[in-house]
This record gives C-alpha cells, structure tokens and sequence, in this order.
C-alpha cells in the first residue's frame, strides 16, 4: 500500500471514502494533520514522497472514519469555530457552523439592549466544548462570561480551549443553572445550545453522530423540548430586569420554544431566526424593564 507521492494517496483516499459515502475533503484535513501542514503547505509539496510511518498512521486513521465512523474531528482533535480552533474529544459535542449564527445574534443584541458603561454578565449553559462561551469573550472583552456544564469531563476540554485562546471564562460545575441559583448570581444574558433531538429520531441520525457524540448533550427527552421546559422554571431566578435569552432548537421547535419563552416572560420580545437553510434555529427573548 505505498503510494510514495502525497497527491496518489490523496487521490487514493478520496475514492476510497467517495465509495464508503464519506465526504472526500476528510482526506485532506487528515493528511494535513498528519503533516503538521496547512492547505497551502500542502499543495506545495503534492508531488514530495510521504514518509511510510506518517502514511501508516493517515490510512489507520481513514479506516477508523470509515468502518468505525468515529468524526474526522475526533481523529484530529479539533474544529474550526468562529476562525478559531477548538479542541474536541468524545466528552464534547462537536461545534457546529449554524452555531456561529447565535454567537452572532447574540452579540448583536448585547449592543443594542445594554448601555456600553455597564458590564454584561453572560451564562452559557451546557458549554461543552466552550465553543459559544470563549467566542462571546474574545468577541466582545468588555462581557463578563460564565458558563456552565453538569460533566466534569466537558469542562476540562472547555478550560482548556478558554486557557488556549486567552479568554476570560468562569466555569462551574453542575446541571442547567443550578450553580449560578445555587450561588445567588444574577445574569443579564442566558444563551444556550441545549440538548434538542427528541428520542425516537437518535436512531436515524448518523452513525458519526450516534454512536460517537455523547448522548446526553443531543438527547432532549421524548420530544426534543424537556431542556426548555426546565429553563422556564429557572430563568426567573436568575435573570435580572433588563435581559436577554437566545436558545439554539432544533428545526420545528422554534415555534413551540417561543410559546414556553413568551408564557414564563409576557412581557418579552420573542422572536424565532432562521438559518441560512430556512430552518427555524434560535430563538431569542427580550426582556425590558
């Protein structure tokens, strides 16, 4: 099985995972990681012999994203987010791009519904990897982040992330917001990504997904919506007067999140977005005193 040249194992690969159902370009990324290459460095140097021991290594790899199905992202051990590499490993969910659209609505909304002298404390509840917490920080220097996750396992990859790309988070420890109502800790800014697949569709979702991500960070009870129904009997506690909630849903549960959200908080703004594919993906509740 040596190709000697890098572009023949690349083009090796590629047909090797077109005709397994893969997307092509995890040949790439993985060739790359394996190289300690970017993209560029890459193309350079297509025509140099690859080493046999890195070439071992990158075809033991591509087996275990075909036959075991385990992430391309897990295999490298990080993901691109917001421009930024975050480390991922199986204790988190890996970051994904629709994601980047809350981090984006969310800082949009700080700057129009708080005053620029007064800091904003944040809460990002079930942060995993750290990915929307870290953003909101480096992002905007001037919020005061939090972020909370009940698995011990996630906030040791979060830290690391937060240590990484220098972004002052505080991390706790615990369920929803149980650590902050614990605390007696008052927010003006909950965003969240919770767990939203409702049980009996883990079993369509792909086997990169269900057999590799863990569970309870994509498992929202039977319809997809307990998380939400928890937070309406928390957010009360913790929310000051002048607020603002934004929650990723999984699509068609916009509608119904909204109706939880505009219940608990009459007076609220609430409003659902769509994503870039038309799919109702976040929605966002303001609260003016």
């Amino acid at each position: 099985m040596n190709h000697n040249k890098i572009y023949e194992v690349l083009h090796w690969a590629s047909s090797f995972l077109k005709e397994h159902g893969k997307e092509e370009r995890v040949a790439e990324l993985l060739i790359c990681h394996h190289l300690h290459m970017t993209r560029a460095q890459l193309f350079a140097c297509l025509r140099d012999e690859l080493n046999e021991r890195i070439e071992k290594a990158f075809v033991a790899d591509l087996e275990k994203h075909v036959n075991d199905h385990i992430p391309v992202q897990y295999l490298i051990g990080s993901e691109q987010f917001y421009g930024r590499e975050f480390i991922v490993n199986p204790a988190v969910l890996i970051p994904r791009p629709e994601t980047e659209e809350l981090v984006e609505g969310v800082l949009k909304r700080i700057n129009r519904l708080f005053s620029k002298q007064e800091p904003v404390d944040v809460v990002d509840v079930g942060t995993g990897s750290g990915a929307i917490a870290v953003t909101l920080a480096l992002e905007n220097r001037s919020l005061r982040v939090s972020a909370t996750d009940i698995s011990p396992e996630s906030l040791e990859v979060a830290k690391e992330n937060a240590q990484r790309l220098g972004a002052e988070v505080e991390f706790w420890c615990g369920d929803l917001l149980q650590p902050l109502i614990q605390a007696n800790r008052k927010v003006d800014v909950v965003v969240s990504n919770p767990p939203y697949i409702p049980e009996e569709d883990i079993a369509s979702l792909s086997p990169v997904v269900k057999n590799c991500e863990p569970l309870r960070a994509l498992v929202g009870g039977k319809d997809g919506l307990d998380f939400y129904r928890r937070f309406m009997s928390e957010l009360p506690l913790v929310l000051k007067k002048r607020a603002l909630v934004a929650f990723e849903v999984g699509a068609g549960q916009g509608k119904e999140v909204a109706r939880l959200l505009g219940q608990t908080f009459p007076q609220a703004d609430v409003d659902v977005a769509y994503d870039i594919n038309g799919k109702d993906r976040i929605v966002y509740a303001e609260m003016k005193p």
